[in-house]
């Protein structure tokens, strides 16, 4: 029997070597999907608690025995909270919207179209996300109250249908298309808006899925916006219920039915990222890409 040769031992240790970084790698990213996780099973954990038993723990308890939906039925019952998701679903959707309309536009106008001053428009655009969201915020309460829109859907929406990161996303993705596509068009007698619509728009789709995505969750989790331009409950989203429930609802003891409403609340968002999580990584992916 012949004894094996350096390199086929050279190669051995080299697999070795890769299987330990491997079990090493897959050892990590098992903890910190676990870590990442955990505070999702602990909400739901925790919403099918009854009221009793989970006062009753002295020590943590990560399962249980005897489940209730009970909670679920007073997060419905303690506030309006199937008016607030009703709400929350027509601001999101009308906000998502016209966001998506005024910032194609502008990326469209800004990658395509030339007029003087161009550069300097966008640079002054871009110099937008420097200032802090604070400043923002100020302005904007000080702009809709002026206008009246306070306790309006109006006065919702208006602040959050424009976003500078999501134009300077789209700009890049509509100048990776190749200029001649553009020219060809323009031969044909196609107008602007029709190759806008019929050429970037289908090209660009998966980026425009991930906006559209992530406006989405945007809109849902808004909370500061929300609880300072509204005072009448007519108007107040989930994230106003989740507070009225703790202050109004339950007090500040009935932790399970807080989080039967936290569930409740977060279960479209985990299926729409579950539903849509291709064209989310696509659409990243392609708007850092070049060429």
């Amino acid at each position: 029997m012949s004894k094996p040769t350096s390199y086929e031992q050279m190669k051995k240790s080299e697999t070795n070597r890769k299987k330990c970084v491997h079990i090493l790698v897959y050892a990590l990213l098992i903890i910190w999907a676990v870590i990442v996780l955990f505070p999702f099973y602990w909400m739901l954990l925790t919403s099918v608690k009854s009221y009793s038993a989970y006062n009753a723990e002295r020590i943590p308890q990560f399962f249980v025995l005897s489940p209730t939906l009970g909670n679920y039925v007073d997060a419905f019952t303690a506030v309006p909270l199937g008016r607030y998701l009703l709400n929350t679903l027509i601001f999101t959707m009308a906000t998502t919207a016209v966001m998506m309309v005024v910032s194609t536009l502008a990326a469209f106008a800004f990658a395509r179209l030339r007029f003087r001053g161009k550069n300097l428009v966008f640079t002054l655009i871009l110099a937008l996300m420097m200032i802090p969201n604070e400043l923002v915020v100020i302005t904007n309460f000080a702009t809709i109250t002026n206008l009246n829109l306070r306790n309006t859907f109006g006065g919702l929406i208006l602040p959050s249908v424009s976003s500078v990161f999501y134009i300077y996303l789209l700009k890049e993705n509509f100048q990776q298309v190749p200029d001649s596509l553009y020219y060809a068009a323009k031969v044909d007698g196609t107008s602007d808006l029709r190759y806008l619509l019929r050429v970037l728009v289908p090209i660009c789709k998966p980026t425009l899925i991930t906006i559209g995505i992530l406006k989405i969750i945007e809109c849902w989790n808004a909370y500061v916006w929300p609880r300072l331009i509204t005072d009448d409950e007519r108007y107040f989203l989930v994230s106003n219920g989740i507070q009225e429930i703790r202050e109004n609802g339950f007090g500040r003891e009935n932790i399970p039915a807080m989080m039967a409403a936290v569930v409740v609340i977060s279960v479209p968002l985990i299926l729409l990222f579950l539903l849509f999580r291709d064209k989310i990584m696509t659409g990243v992916s392609k708007g850092g890409i070049k060429g």
